[in-house]
């Protein structure tokens, strides 16, 4: 860790974005100063003292909020800010162009992070150049601690953990259906959506981080079984329904590898997931989930070709701080079940979970699962054999974060399957 006694508990890095400012709003509506000391941080401290006046309006416990200033580029700017925290709490994307100096930053000052990416090229390259220095200093880096992929990696430790403890072996498949919700995306998302085939098209390791459905896992353990993400439609055999793919199942599924390998392969090295978006039964399933597979094939061809890519990126996409409005964040909603299926001492078993909120799934339900990351971590509220790396949500905070986001509203329950599957 950093210094027996920083300054702040948690710095919001990017406050003045959209998912900043939710997750800054979030934090000072959940916690009063003496639970939590936290600042806000940026690089234009007008916007920030902006900020700080609408967070103490907002608020009868927050009189200020102290105003962090420094380059999200320039390492040297961040040290001293990151010397002084005990987690940075990050919201500034594009990853890949700007992630890189917070988290070396953080790596030398022992202090612990978390964020919001999805670009699981960037998180390769932590993870290459970072994960053995951050288990030297002590520094825990936890990536992905939003929608992506908090639901999926914890929803699935949830299963494994009712699976070891209620049959004594874990679940050799767990299928993760994304069965519902609605939402919002900012330019903020779409823009990291972008420097994922940005990277692709001109990086040969970014190509074969999304090619290798174990390359997030530690150096020397990048294959197994797993095929990887589904990429057409498939009627499921866990819920005898249609399912397409998945747009998040590339980050997804291998985040969720990643904890298995880090916590020493307690779901066994034969362990499969897959995240699916089910479309119903008969032919109307089977028609909806061809159609959702073509659109998602459609656009990642686009994507894939650099004329379309910055024609869509440049007329079509949002631009970075556009999102939803306040109303709009706490309006939409998303349900993930997940279904594991294992083989214990008296034979096949089933367990399912649910993992879910009443709120947009990208910032409301997002800042909830990112402040409360940055919670655990500030308070010592893990269960975690890590004192530091380059980690997941399950492996670097495990169960208190979905105990957390339970006293929030948050679903996050698991049990045996409610039917013969």
């Amino acid at each position: 860790m950093t210094d027996a006694d920083p300054t702040h508990d948690v710095v919001v890095w990017g406050a003045t974005g959209v998912a900043g400012r939710f997750t800054a709003e979030y934090l000072t509506e959940r916690y009063d100063p003496a639970e939590l000391s936290l600042a806000v941080g940026g690089r234009n401290r007008g916007k920030l003292d902006d900020l700080v006046a609408d967070l103490t309006r907002r608020s009868d416990a927050w009189n200020d909020v102290p105003v962090v200033v420094g380059d999200a580029t320039d390492t040297e700017s961040l040290r001293d800010i990151a010397r002084n925290t005990r987690v940075m709490c990050t919201t500034v994307g594009p990853y890949t162009r700007l992630g890189t100096p917070l988290v070396e930053a953080c790596v030398e000052a022992g202090t612990d992070y978390c964020d919001l990416t999805g670009e699981v090229n960037w998180v390769r390259e932590t993870v290459d150049r970072f994960h053995e220095a951050a288990v030297e200093s002590g520094a825990r880096i936890v990536h992905s601690c939003g929608f992506d992929s908090v639901p999926a990696d914890l929803g699935t430790l949830l299963v494994q953990s009712f699976a070891r403890e209620s049959y004594g072996a874990p679940c050799e498949t767990v299928r993760i259906y994304l069965d519902g919700g609605s939402g919002s995306v900012s330019g903020g998302t779409l823009a990291s959506f972008g420097e994922l085939f940005e990277a692709a098209a001109t990086d040969p390791l970014a190509r074969e981080t999304l090619r290798n459905p174990y390359s997030l896992a530690p150096r020397d353990e990048r294959s197994g079984v797993d095929p990887g993400e589904q990429r057409r439609p498939r009627r499921d055999a866990l819920r005898g329904e249609w399912t397409a793919p998945s747009p998040m199942a590339p980050v997804n599924e291998r985040v969720v590898r990643r904890s298995n390998a880090l916590l020493g392969y307690p779901w066994g090295r034969e362990f499969r997931c897959t995240e699916v978006v089910p479309t119903g039964t008969g032919l109307r399933g089977a028609a909806t989930a061809s159609l959702v597979a073509g659109g998602l094939g459609a656009f990642t061809a686009a994507m894939s070709v650099g004329p379309l890519r910055s024609a869509l990126r440049r007329h079509v996409f949002p631009d970075p701080g556009e999102g939803p409005t306040r109303e709009e964040a706490e309006a939409g909603s998303f349900l993930i079940r997940l279904l594991g299926r294992g083989t214990g001492a008296d034979g096949p078993f089933t367990v399912e979970a649910e993992f879910g909120t009443d709120r947009d799934p990208g910032y409301g339900a997002t800042a909830r699962m990112l402040g409360e990351s940055a919670a655990c971590l500030a308070r010592g509220d893990v269960d975690s054999p890590f004192d530091g790396g380059v980690l997941t949500p399950a492996s670097g905070i495990g169960l208190p974060l979905a105990e957390r986001l339970r006293e929030v509203g948050f679903t996050a329950s698991v049990g045996e399957a409610s039917d013969d599957r």
